[in-house]
């Protein structure tokens, strides 16, 4: 017996698709946050990075990682809510990699730069590619 792929088969895995997507930030970036919230001092000697600058990186993914979540979680995805998220990581991305103008990190602080804004910026585009999938099916 074969099946048939209809446009709600479609759009349920389109959705399935955006919604894993924010899960998975929510879970990487609370991560993130929490290492760099409470690791700060001891990352900051490991990457050459001001332990400030770990401290309010942390703290500041506190709501992001709450917003992304409970965005995840609704019955329906809100586009704009996330095209938010989408911006929100793209600014992420961009300004991590704008701050390694700014800042002298160990090459290890410079790998882990390049590498959380690389992985933000995938986190976008899986984002970007969930949400254009959803609306092409509707």
């Amino acid at each position: 017996m074969s099946h048939v792929t209809t446009a709600n088969d479609r759009s349920h895995e389109s959705t399935r698709f955006l919604r894993r997507a924010l899960l998975a930030d929510a879970g990487v970036s609370g991560a993130a946050g929490l290492l760099m919230l409470l690791g700060a001092d001891v990352l900051a000697g490991l990457l050459g990075l001001p332990t400030a600058l770990l401290r309010t990186a942390g703290v500041a993914l506190i709501p992001f990682v709450a917003f992304v979540a409970y965005v995840g979680t609704r019955d329906r995805l809100a586009p704009p809510a996330v095209w938010t998220v989408i911006a929100c990581n793209a600014l992420w991305a961009a300004g991590s990699l704008v701050l390694l103008t700014w800042l002298a990190p160990t090459v290890l602080g410079y790998l882990f730069v390049v590498a959380q804004a690389t992985a933000v910026a995938v986190f976008a585009e899986l984002q970007f590619i969930g949400l254009r999938r959803s609306r092409h099916d509707r």
